[in-house]
């Protein structure tokens, strides 16, 4: 199927709280849906639309709907927004993207065929995860087609009801070109010489591990040069992770949030994924397209997504990140030929066209 046959409707797109990959997922889906003669509307917090700016993509509305992190009685209002916003629209899909916000459509009962994009795993344990496993089962069972992220997204939906379960592709999204040189990166930490940067890009939240990182750059400074640590997020982890570095005088240092990843690649040596759990991480890709060497740890969507273009580690193994890191600094060329194996896996990846393409398949089925 092209982008010019095909499944043509009117789509609701509904996203709770994102700031990375999902959101940008959910932006060039309704982009590349609004192309292919579908009305869209997107329905969110308002804080996405600011910070990807579905309002302003041609033939998109957006309609702001505050879903809260977590489940709760404030579920209740979101569901009457997100019901005053699909009113009068002949919605013939819903297309949920996370758990938070299938719930909510789930609650909602619009009797709109439903499709649900699972983007991330319930990581949390106790009373929190009990409750993450409920509202899973209730959007399992409610969407009449489920995507996954990742294939153990796709195995977790079925264990847990979904009726109709398969691999969703995620398109990669495309990075604009360095505004700076490399050398006015490397200005910018004041590295001298060939000191080392080390990068990594992300939320600053306890699934990262960014307190791995911590403890390898502290473990690094008997390396000559010793490499320098730079992380670009914000998030809840922000505080202990500053105490962690400065406690162990490791050479860390926390960028809060950037919109310069492209300029930060191209200065940087090395990139590093530390996660317990990923589906397709935003930054492991633009680190493989730029051609920057990268140490992952092989969880989730993340094997399948590097394939053999990376250096897979264990997760929360602090021995395989350090020597890992260490083998590569030690390698010229070994860091030469996993910078050259980045673009080529980069160029398999489904490009959103295709995603698009896919997507409208699976409309379709639901809705004939």
């Amino acid at each position: 199927m092209s982008s010019d046959d095909g499944w043509r409707g009117s789509v609701v797109l509904v996203l709770g709280s994102a700031t990375g990959g999902t959101g940008e997922h959910v932006a060039s889906l309704a982009r590349g849906l609004a192309a292919s003669g579908s009305r869209v509307l997107v329905c969110g917090p308002a804080a996405t639309d600011e910070r990807f700016g579905f309002s302003a993509a041609d033939g998109v509305d957006f309609a702001p709907v505050e879903i809260p992190a977590s489940p709760g009685p404030q579920d209740s209002g979101a569901i009457r927004v997100l019901r005053r916003a699909i009113a009068g629209r002949d919605a013939d899909v819903i297309h949920a993207h996370g758990l938070r916000a299938a719930f909510v459509v789930s609650l909602a009962r619009t009797g709109v065929p439903t499709v649900t994009t699972w983007h991330n795993v319930v990581l949390a344990k106790g009373l929190r995860g009990q409750a993450g496993a409920l509202v899973e089962r209730i959007v399992a069972r409610n969407a009449d087609l489920t995507l996954g992220a990742s294939e153990d997204l796709v195995a977790r939906a079925v264990a847990v009801g979904a009726r109709n379960a398969r691999l969703g592709p995620v398109a990669s999204p495309q990075t604009t070109p360095p505004k700076r040189t490399r050398q006015a990166v490397r200005a910018e930490f004041r590295l001298k010489g060939d000191t080392p940067l080390i990068l990594s890009v992300g939320r600053l939240h306890p699934q990262k591990h960014y307190d791995l990182l911590v403890d390898a750059a502290a473990r690094w400074r008997d390396l000559n040069p010793a490499p320098v640590v730079v992380v670009a997020g914000s998030g809840p982890s922000y505080m202990p992770l500053a105490q962690r570095a400065s406690r162990e005088h490791a050479p860390f240092h926390l960028l809060g949030h950037r919109t310069d990843v492209p300029d930060l690649l191209l200065g940087a040596d090395v990139a590093v994924v530390t996660s317990d759990w990923e589906a397709r991480q935003l930054f492991a890709q633009e680190a493989l397209r730029a051609g920057v060497p990268l140490v992952t740890t092989a969880v989730g969507g993340l094997p399948g997504l590097v394939g053999d273009a990376a250096l897979l580690i264990p997760p929360r193994d602090l021995d395989a990140l350090d020597n890992a890191v260490r083998e590569l600094l030690a390698d010229p060329q070994m860091r030469a030929d996993y910078a050259a194996r980045g673009p080529v896996q980069a160029a398999s990846w489904p490009d959103e066209r295709a995603v698009v393409d896919d997507v409208r398949a699976g409309y379709a089925e639901v809705t004939t």
